[in-house]
């Protein structure tokens, strides 16, 4: 199918990342969020990320401008009947996103692809809110989207050959490297690896085998990776990696992913990441 109208719900960081790779891509976007104001402080999130390229020479300001104008704000989720290709990027809970499908499922044309960026839930599962399974698919980005380079899409358990082929090919068409998760499993690559290592630092911690700097040092000079496990739960947000840590240890029955009691006290003391007021690093 051709696909040249995206449709995003939810107009926080990710869905304005999203909606704004979309825009600069050349595709009409349609952005959409409860309030207004939610939608307009995402667009000028864009505005403001693209005068810094244009600062560095990265994008012409006539670019600039046509992207702006490839973007349509609205409270209504009814302006979706002509999107092509929806994505939802809504808070990370399953019954708000099932009534989201469940709305889209009414509103949009059946051969309209409807798509979750959920980090971690079950694409079968939101699918079964919808009348249309097959044409429904996981499409996993990396906050900031406008930089991180890997797509995860992800089929559900019914999701057809090509719903997933043009999730694959939307994804490219981004400038972005796909991968195919063939089974719907919780977290599915990415976050099954990085909440196990999270897990297991902060557990190395609380044994006080290293302080967490040390540990972060350690991940990033001998692993090379560009964060250190605690420097990247307080860029996440230590109560969204609580949240993965519970979720996929009971969705897969495996204790390994409990979340370790520093994590679990640094949530119920409100010491939700540095986008919230403080986590592992409170005064950085």
């Amino acid at each position: 199918m051709s696909i040249r109208k995206i449709g995003v719900v939810g107009a926080g960081a990710m869905g304005t990342g999203i909606a704004h790779v979309a825009a600069m891509s050349g595709y009409e976007v349609i952005l959409r969020d409860i309030d207004i104001s939610f939608v307009e402080r995402s667009i000028k999130n864009m505005d403001k990320f693209m005068a810094r390229s244009v600062e560095k020479g990265k994008m012409t300001e006539e670019q600039r401008q046509a992207t702006l104008s490839r973007v349509k704000g609205t409270v209504t989720l009814e302006e979706f009947a002509e999107a092509d290709f929806v994505i939802e990027a809504v808070l990370e809970e399953i019954d708000l996103k099932k009534e989201v499908f469940q709305a889209l499922d009414k509103i949009c044309r059946p051969e309209t692809i409807l798509a979750t960026n959920t980090s971690s839930m079950s694409i079968t599962a939101i699918a079964a809110s919808t009348g249309k399974p097959d044409k429904v698919c996981g499409i996993h980005f990396f906050n900031p989207a406008q930089i991180m380079r890997l797509v995860e899409v992800i089929r559900g358990l019914q999701s057809s050959d090509e719903t997933i082929a043009a999730a694959k090919a939307l994804a490219q068409s981004f400038g972005k490297t796909p991968i195919e998760i063939k089974k719907d499993s919780p977290g599915f690559v990415v976050n099954r690896i990085m909440i196990a290592s999270n897990v297991v630092a902060a557990r190395l911690f609380e044994e006080g085998v290293a302080s967490m700097e040390d540990i972060d040092m350690a991940v990033k000079l001998g692993l090379n990776y560009p964060m250190g496990p605690f420097e990247l739960m307080d860029f996440t947000g230590i109560d969204i990696n609580y949240f993965v840590m519970e979720y996929l240890a009971n969705e897969l029955r495996d204790n390994q992913y409990a979340a370790p009691q520093i994590v679990k006290q640094l949530v119920r003391a409100g010491r939700l990441g540095k986008k919230t007021g403080g986590g592992f690093f409170p005064n950085k």
